[in-house]
């Protein structure tokens, strides 16, 4: 019967069985016991740590057991206080109610300290305001120290609100208000007592000589003035906007007012200077008041503007540290108001808007390049008055409108003449080919739809002329040509002849010397118009719009779609389609006349092969006579010098070849540069070459 073993001895079993597998384990058997008995004196040394451990976290746990259950008791004790003492002190039945009524009581306290600062602050705001009140009539510098405070404050208020999320727009609306309204009173106390002194000088006389005391109020009146304007000056320089006109320092803005009302004399009502069409008038005016008190401001303000502002941020602003550009700031205004008002006028009125904006352009150029004026805004420059009338105010479709019909107008009236497409011998050079008028007179067209709106700051809006009324005008005049080309085929094809017959004077107009004419009209208009777009390509201005174009199109924070990437109301790849294929490719060289060039370069090709062919064909059509005598075979040697002179005569039959080869090269050498004329003499004289030999020495035997 076998006796059962607990898992203990089931594993003393398998671990003897282990270590004595043979007899000579037995030997080891010592060795093995000591392992034995060493390791259970490991186990019983760790069992007895094991033992301490235990009721030393035992003890642990219940001493912190009985800390936590004590501050519970007290904590319990000291909730239980203080529901009490909230049930007293808010007269409340229940801690519920006591909480939510503390709360009340709280943020009704956090209230009353806002709004103890909002009184501190308007009291200060109004102990500032009182103090420069007080002082700004009988001592004008010490109430600068105030109003400065006070528009400290302002603007310190109005930064902080986004942190504050708006928080206090009242306060700051009032402050903003306080500030603004004691601005204009010490402005126009300033103002009054600059006046006075302005009027000491006999301001605006032309010969204003400042000596002495009358020298030193009027320096102490424009740094008054300068002082109390400077916290906005600061302000306006850090936002500096497009679209935001110039400030005007107020010095200046008191000494145009005696200009101002002079230029609304002369040029309002039924004065003779106020003349609609007549816009130089009043523009040549502002010119003359810049020559006539430049030198004073540049002698006498120059040196304020420099030791007032050269040391702060402003220094780098022309229209407050320059004399010139504060005072063409100063003079804008009261021209500003004189054409803004004029625009709906002369709108209805196509000539008369086109003259308008043609001289403010000019006028703007002549301030930008001759004054120097950039309006304060540096490398950005002044946009002008021009761009303000055509984009702020929204004139500019209406005068792109009037300047497209006026350049299709003369466009069509240049082509509708017949001896428009009349050869031009005397407009180029002799060994070039000689163009029709009409060419040249769209040329000279084109010239001047350049210089119209080349002064323009906008590229969208320079994009705009450039497609849809230059090219546009250059793709009409290429179909005009092709036309004509076309209709010569039509007229010269015996297959169009016969199927849709033909008239006697339309045949005649294509036949001979008058064909050939008709041809070199279309080539000679093709080929200067071509060169001519290829010497526009290397124009500056023509350059500069594509240097543009081209970072606009490859800008990747534009979508880099073309389609979608926009100069001014067209995309990208509507302005590819007509100018070349290289936009957006910054691999590829192009320019801006690259399609439109490219048309006419293949018109001028496909002519210059029409006008090859008809002239070969008349050519060898002369000499079919030639090549039908056959008298060859029954020639003698010359026996005597006078049957020598009668068989060398040139036959009858090539008297019409050679006066169609006279006729036709003495009118291509005149109207063909050298080099197309080669070219076209060479294959006229390869196919007589070949006539001779094919119909004549191969054909017939020779005595």
């Amino acid at each position: 019967m076998a006796i059962a073993l607990s898992p203990q001895d089931t594993r003393v079993e398998d671990y003897l069985n282990d270590k004595l597998q043979t007899n000579a384990d037995l030997e080891s058997l010592d060795g093995l016991l000591r392992d034995v008995q060493h390791q259970q004196a490991l186990l019983k040394e760790q069992l007895s740590e094991a033992q301490e451990t235990v009721v030393k976290s035992t003890e642990t746990l219940e001493t912190h057991t009985a800390t936590v259950l004590q501050r519970a008791q007290a904590f319990k004790k000291q909730q239980a206080d203080i529901d009490r003492r909230l049930l007293i002190v808010t007269r409340s039945e229940t801690s519920d109610d006591a909480i939510q009524k503390f709360d009340e009581d709280l943020k009704m306290l956090q209230r009353l300290e806002v709004a103890r600062g909002y009184i501190e602050l308007l009291a200060e705001v109004e102990q500032l305001s009182t103090e420069a009140r007080r002082n700004f009539k009988s001592s004008p510098q010490a109430a600068l120290q105030p109003y400065l405070g006070l528009q400290k404050l302002a603007i310190a208020l109005k930064e902080a609100q986004p942190a504050a999320e708006d928080a206090a727009p009242h306060l700051v609306d009032h402050v903003e208000k306080t500030a603004q309204s004691l601005w204009k009173q010490m402005k126009d106390a300033f103002g009054g007592d600059f006046e006075k002194t302005l009027a000491k000088m006999k301001w605006p006389g032309r010969d204003i000589k400042l000596v002495g005391a009358l020298e030193e109020e009027w320096i102490e009146g424009v740094k008054r003035l300068l002082e109390l304007q400077e916290p906005e000056l600061k302000t306006q320089s850090d936002q500096v906007e497009p679209s935001r006109e110039p400030v005007v320092l107020l010095p200046l803005e008191v000494m145009i007012k005696p200009l101002d009302l002079r230029f609304q004399y002369h040029f309002s009502g039924d004065r003779p200077t106020n003349k609609l069409d007549k816009p130089e008038y009043f523009l040549s005016h502002f010119m003359g008041l810049l020559d006539t008190y430049d030198d004073f401001f540049a002698t006498n303000l120059q040196p304020i503007l420099l030791d007032r502002f050269s040391k702060s941020n402003l220094a780098m602003t022309s229209i407050f540290i320059d004399s010139t550009s504060a005072l063409i700031t100063a003079l804008l205004p009261m021209l500003r108001r004189k054409v803004f008002n004029v625009m709906p006028h002369i709108a209805k009125q196509p000539q008369l808007l086109s003259h308008t904006i043609h001289e403010l352009m000019s006028f703007d150029v002549s301030l930008r390049d001759e004054w120097g004026y950039d309006g304060g805004r540096g490398v950005e420059g002044w946009g002008g008055l021009t761009w303000e009338v055509l984009v702020k105010k929204d004139w500019f479709g209406r005068w792109f409108e009037v300047e497209k019909n006026f350049a299709l107008s003369r466009y069509h009236s240049i082509i509708e003449p017949v001896t428009s497409f009349e050869i031009d011998y005397d407009s180029v050079e002799p060994s070039a080919t000689k163009p029709t008028n009409a060419a040249i007179r769209v040329n000279d067209l084109l010239e001047t739809i350049t210089d119209r709106y080349r002064p323009l700051p906008s590229f969208g809006q320079k994009m705009k002329f450039l497609i849809l009324i230059q090219l546009e005008i250059f793709d009409s005049f290429h179909s005009v040509l092709a036309n004509s080309l076309e209709s010569y085929l039509s007229l010269t094809s015996p297959i169009a002849r016969t199927v849709h017959g033909a008239k006697t004077q339309s045949v005649a107009n294509v036949e001979g010397l008058a064909g050939v004419e008709r041809l070199v009209r279309v080539y000679g208009s093709a080929e200067y118009l071509e060169k001519k777009m290829r010497d526009w390509s290397d124009d500056v201005f023509f350059l500069e719009l594509w240097e543009e174009l081209q970072d606009r199109a490859n800008d990747p924070g534009r979508g880099g779609d073309r389609g979608k990437v926009t100069v001014g109301d067209m995309s990208v790849e509507h302005v590819a389609d007509k100018t070349s294929s290289a936009v957006g490719n910054e691999a590829e060289q192009g320019a801006l006349f690259d399609e439109c060039a490219g048309s006419y370069r293949r018109l001028r090709i496909r002519t210059e092969g029409v006008l090859t062919d008809s002239f070969v064909q008349q050519v060898r059509e002369s000499l079919r006579p030639y090549g039908k005598i056959n008298a060859w075979s029954t020639l003698s040697s010359p026996s005597s010098a006078n049957q020598q002179t009668t068989n060398l005569a040139i036959s009858s039959a090539l008297d019409a070849p050679f006066r169609l080869l006279n006729s036709y090269l003495e009118f291509l050498s005149h109207a063909l540069a050298q080099a197309p004329l080669r070219r076209i003499v060479r294959q006229v004289l390869l196919s007589v070459q070949g006539f001779m030999w094919d119909q004549v020495l191969m054909r017939y035997s020779f005595s």
